[in-house]
């Protein structure tokens, strides 16, 4: 791929107004992912700090540091923060934002308007959330899910909280249609369909599901408002209605939800191994489909959430055959980026070290999700603390640590300056070791029988409870040495210039920080987005 060189300008100001008016009324697409970044990543600290709270109410039984409604209460925001806050709008609003415009060579999304729009959105669901803790009854106790009856009937400020995560669910259905618009419309001359980055391709499937399946969740949330407030026992047996059926309208969104959350770093992982291991990626075609498929596959499985409230056999069946299929294709990346990364020249940096821890805590989480997938054993350890290991291995695990690999990768493209290496390995090595202890431990106090959301437990489960908590703290201490170490780095750190890792991609070929549009003209593609010829690196 070749590019113009092009003068080296700064931070994008494309408004002509100075301080935060021109940040929050840009319409650059960087400036926007830049937005998007600083925001998630600000929410998930917070739910960070929550989850450290929980922690610690947990190492040992009985009370600790706060009573059961204030636990409640706790895990709920913990989960609407780390969910509808950050996990799902970080990768498309951030990186997909400030990265695929330049991969596909386009001077920015197709409506910028529509994509600054998309963070106003964001933002103002987020503050309806915030402040449905402090006013009214006070915060959300119903878990993430909003979990009908319950969610119907408690005095706490559901409505409030459902109407922002509403909110935010327009704020991904357009930027769905803007990166589908985008990738089909503006990529350059050259840009065919085989030579699209895998990081675009897995963006341009989670965009699709952000499209069709979000406003599943949106009806949702309205007939949960409508049920508080007009009392129209949708949903309320008491009345007639179904609680199942919501449950049905949820995991219909939010399954698919999932792909929306691991998608984008699926694709991300693509991008890096082949870097880093100064290889083609293996298999390119099988990725990229198997981005598509798991995207249309997972919209069918919602059904395994719900092995034990009742369905009929045959449903049950369907359901967990299905969930095993949607493995396949996720499988299809991981044995691609192992084969990618054999008889290559690996080099062990920040990125890779991120990337590879990925594919194992991905790979466990996808392995412990097949035991849930199979109603005999899902029976079994269904609402436990065995459910709540698992999917922090799938998502934050994958999602999470491939979010820190972005982090590591991209980010001293956009701002010319770097990161320290020694103290990234050292909070990579912290983050993983901590993280291990903690949700494996998890996983294992759901074999023994510990179900989640409960405030108090047996003096049985108290040893691995500490074990747990005390992994919470590990993991903490390497999040805050990562987090120090990037934020002095693209400070005050040495200059980030050229094309240090050797990358192929389209945006390894503009100046760095970009230029304001990216390209003064079109660039021309020549071929393939990992041919390293030409990059200087071996």
């Amino acid at each position: 791929m070749t590019t113009l060189k092009q003068p080296k300008t700064s931070f994008w100001n494309d408004t002509g107004k100075t301080g935060i008016a021109s940040w929050i009324f840009s319409t650059d697409h960087k400036r926007i992912g830049l937005l998007y970044l600083y925001s998630t990543f600000g929410f998930f600290l917070v739910g960070v700090l929550l989850g450290l709270l929980l922690r610690i109410e947990l190492m040992a039984p009985g009370r600790t540091i706060m009573g059961p409604q204030t636990y409640n209460a706790v895990f709920t925001v913990h989960g609407v923060v780390m969910i509808f806050l950050f996990i799902l709008p970080s990768f498309p609003g951030a990186f997909g934002n400030l990265v695929m415009p330049i991969q596909i060579g386009a001077r920015d999304v197709a409506f910028p308007r529509l994509n600054l729009l998309s963070w106003w959105l964001y933002i103002i669901g987020a503050v309806l959330i915030l402040t449905a803790l402090f006013i009214g009854g006070g915060a959300p106790d119903t878990g993430w899910t909003f979990y009908v009856p319950f969610s119907a009937r408690t005095t706490t400020n559901v409505s409030l909280a459902v109407f922002g995560v509403f909110i935010i669910g327009f704020s991904a259905i357009l930027t769905g249609l803007n990166f589908i618009t985008t990738i089909h419309r503006l990529r350059a001359e050259g840009m065919t369909w085989d030579r699209i980055p895998l990081f675009t391709w897995s963006l341009y499937a989670t965009a699709w599901v952000q499209v069709l399946a979000t406003p599943i969740l949106a009806i949702t949330l309205v007939l949960v408002m409508s049920e508080r407030i007009l009392g129209t026992g949708l949903f309320d047996p008491a009345k007639g209605g179904d609680p199942v059926m919501y449950q049905h309208l949820f995991w219909i969104y939010s399954h698919p939800a999932v792909y929306i959350m691991i998608l984008p770093a699926m694709g991300l992982i693509s991008d890096i191994i082949p870097v880093f291991s100064r290889k083609p990626i293996f298999g390119y075609k099988m990725i990229a489909f198997s981005s598509l498929a798991i995207a249309a596959a997972g919209s069918l499985v919602w059904g395994h959430h719900m092995f034990t409230s009742g369905m009929s056999d045959t449903a049950v069946l369907v359901f967990s055959f299905l969930t095993f299929i949607v493995a396949i294709p996720s499988a299809i990346k991981v044995f691609n980026w192992v084969s990618t990364l054999y008889k290559g020249s690996i080099s062990l940096e920040a990125p890779m070290l991120f990337a590879l821890s990925f594919i194992l805590l991905f790979s466990i989480g996808g392995l412990s999700g097949l035991i849930l997938g199979a109603a005999a054993t899902d029976v079994h350890v269904h609402d436990t603390h065995f459910v709540v290991g698992h999917f922090h291995y799938v998502m934050f695990g994958g999602s999470g640590f491939a979010f820190f690999a972005a982090m590591h990768y991209w980010l001293p493209k956009f701002y010319g300056r770097r990161y320290a290496e020694k103290p990234a390995v050292v909070g990579w090595a912290l983050m993983f070791t901590g993280f291990n202890i903690l949700y494996f431990t998890m996983q294992v106090l759901g074999m023994k029988g510990m179900p989640r959301r409960y405030y108090d437990y047996l003096p049985e489960f108290a040893n691995l409870n500490l074990v747990a908590t005390i992994g919470s703290w590990i993991l903490a201490a390497g999040l805050v040495i990562m987090l120090v170490n990037l934020f002095r780095g693209l400070l005050w750190g040495a200059p980030f210039e050229g094309n240090p890792w050797g990358g192929a991609t389209l945006e390894w070929t503009v100046p760095t920080p970009p230029p304001t549009e990216n390209f003064l003209e079109e660039p021309v593609v020549t071929h393939g987005p990992y041919d390293f010829k030409g990059t200087g690196k071996p």
